[in-house]
């Protein structure tokens, strides 16, 4: 079976460092474990006590994942990161402290689930700001949040948006500066003091080192950074971080040397991808390994391979395909025999999947 490795020790240096790095520009921080998807062997082997005591709260996309976090921690302060579906706003309530909402009769819900529960639910409002993703449009904003105020069981924590994660609109000093601004005009309005502004996530994180965030802005919710050691806007290394944290290895199952271009009638009726090939490839042949994992489990673009002499060929729902030219390290000798492993290095999708594949092991190092 393949296996992903998770540097569980350099993920946790991670998860300090940021929280320390928070620390010392009086930023708060939610951790965002979706890419675990509640995994509960992550939760007991990455978030000790130790690692989450600076951190505001730890937040998921999915119910069940926080459930699961209250179930390894009830202490544990969760937030739910995306708009709730208002059929399951007792299940929110239940299993979130915060969620981040859009929809006034989503919240309304909320608020009688907390009321039932005998509960105050904490919420931060999402606003709109280009990225066309979730939040409320920002000419609603005050009425929005009138109707919010007057909730029994709903405490109104902050304002916050959401940007680089669809189209990949950029996060800017100005565009920031907006959230600053509303918080201020919501402030003078209501006489209510929001506690976050919650602006960032991993792509914003080189803006505080550049000094270009309003500094108003005070929560930032982060996933990639913490896990993968970078930030997405450039997909580059952010300060000190660890960038090498998972590595994906696959089992030979085969090996043969066989030809380069297929022989038979093509159809339509192929379920796999497979590379391209010239009519120079006729006639000839080169050595094919075959190995332990598909579509089912990971996309192979969203895997790098270590090995550069190793090409992709094909893929199917259960096994990929790869060529290993003459099989020859630079000595002459035999590279690759059947039963060896073959290392690749996932990006965060490519986790993501692998995590939730139940045809992949997964192995936590001390």
């Amino acid at each position: 079976m393949a296996e992903l490795i998770i540097h569980s020790k350099k993920i946790k240096k991670n998860i300090t460092y940021l929280s320390d790095y928070f620390d010392r520009k009086n930023i708060e921080w939610s951790l965002v474990t979706k890419v675990f998807s509640g995994d509960k062997e992550f939760l007991k082997n990455v978030l000790t006590d130790e690692v989450i005591e600076k951190i505001n709260s730890v937040g998921d996309s999915r119910l069940t994942s926080l459930k699961n976090l209250k179930e390894i921690n009830p202490k544990m302060k969760t937030i739910y990161i995306k708009p709730p579906a208002k059929i399951y706003a007792e299940d929110v309530v239940n299993y979130a402290d915060i969620s981040l909402n859009s929809s006034l009769s989503t919240i309304n819900a909320l608020n009688d689930a907390a009321l039932k529960a005998n509960k105050i639910h904490e919420i931060i409002i999402m606003v709109e700001l280009g990225e066309l993703r979730e939040g409320i449009h920002r000419n609603d904003i005050m009425s929005f949040y009138e109707k919010v105020f007057n909730l029994s069981n709903i405490e109104v924590i902050g304002i916050g948006s959401n940007l680089g994660c669809m189209y990949g609109v950029e996060p800017t000093y100005d565009k920031l500066l907006q959230l600053s601004l509303y918080k201020e005009l919501i402030s003078a309005k209501f006489n209510k003091e929001l506690k976050l502004i919650s602006g960032g996530t991993s792509i914003t994180l080189p803006l505080i080192e550049n000094e270009s965030i309003p500094k108003d802005i005070n929560h930032f919710r982060i996933g990639e950074a913490a896990f993968f050691g970078v930030s997405p806007l450039k997909n580059e290394r952010f300060k000190e971080l660890h960038t090498d944290t998972f590595e994906f290895n696959a089992n030979i199952i085969e090996l043969e040397e066989k030809k380069i271009v297929p022989d038979g009638i093509i159809s339509d009726a192929n379920i796999g991808h497979t590379a391209s090939y010239s009519e120079d490839d006729i006639g000839e042949s080169s050595y094919k390994v075959i190995l332990d994992f598909g579509l089912l489990d990971v996309d192979k673009e969203d895997i790098a391979v270590i090995d550069k002499d190793l090409t992709f060929v094909g893929i199917t729902s259960d096994m990929l395909v790869a060529d290993i030219g003459k099989n020859k390290t630079p000595d002459g000798k035999k590279k690759y025999n059947v039963g060896d492993k073959i290392k690749f290095i996932p990006n965060y999708m490519a986790v993501a999947r692998l995590l939730n594949s139940k045809f992949i092991a997964k192995k936590y190092d001390a």
